[in-house]
């Protein structure tokens, strides 16, 4: 028997396996696309709830749901978004939602007397820092440009869990109910 007939089971036996791995690529794609994905916060507009002074080399992770979150109803304030920058759409952005259409905010400057009315199909993202770059620099964003929703914090594993609340209440019908009492 040649040594070539020896080695047949084996070759047929890896392009099997190779073949069973190359038929799952198109389904990770999908999946990581248009369902869900592994999402790094980057920057300072979501400190100190995401990427906290006590480990300043560990970035937090998260995973990022992505299924049909560009649809307003899918969406509620306090969570926390991934978006397309509305200046500059190459940078991904993370910020929390604090109103939705309809709703009547207070931005934090240049005045705080005036109001801005949220649009249809529109949020109002701040980063939970003071110092973000956000809706009160640039105004309502479309949903249109949320790429996922943040729905578990997975690593560093000591804060494995929920997203963690923060940031401000800017919407003026919750200021105003929370001066009367």
């Amino acid at each position: 028997m040649s040594a070539f007939k020896q080695h047949m089971p084996v070759a047929r036996y890896s392009l099997r396996m190779c073949l069973a791995f190359l038929s799952w690529v198109p389904v990770v794609y999908v999946v990581t696309e248009h369902v869900a994905y592994i999402g790094k916060i980057e920057g300072m507009s979501m400190k100190p709830t995401f990427n906290p002074p006590e480990s300043p080399n560990t970035r937090n992770h998260v995973l990022l749901w992505k299924w049909g979150v560009t649809n307003i109803n899918n969406l509620e304030v306090d969570d926390v978004v991934f978006l397309r920058s509305p200046i500059d759409p190459e940078k991904i952005y993370t910020k929390r939602i604090k109103a939705k259409q309809g709703d009547l905010v207070v931005p934090r400057y240049p005045d705080t007397r005036s109001r801005v009315l949220v649009p249809v199909n529109h949020i109002w993202v701040e980063g939970d820092n003071v110092h973000s770059i956000d809706s009160n620099t640039y105004g309502p964003v479309s949903t249109g440009l949320v790429i996922g929703k943040a729905t578990y914090l997975i690593w560093p594993l000591n804060r494995l869990g929920p997203i963690p609340l923060g940031g401000r209440e800017c919407r003026e019908a919750r200021l105003r109910h929370s001066y009367k009492e």
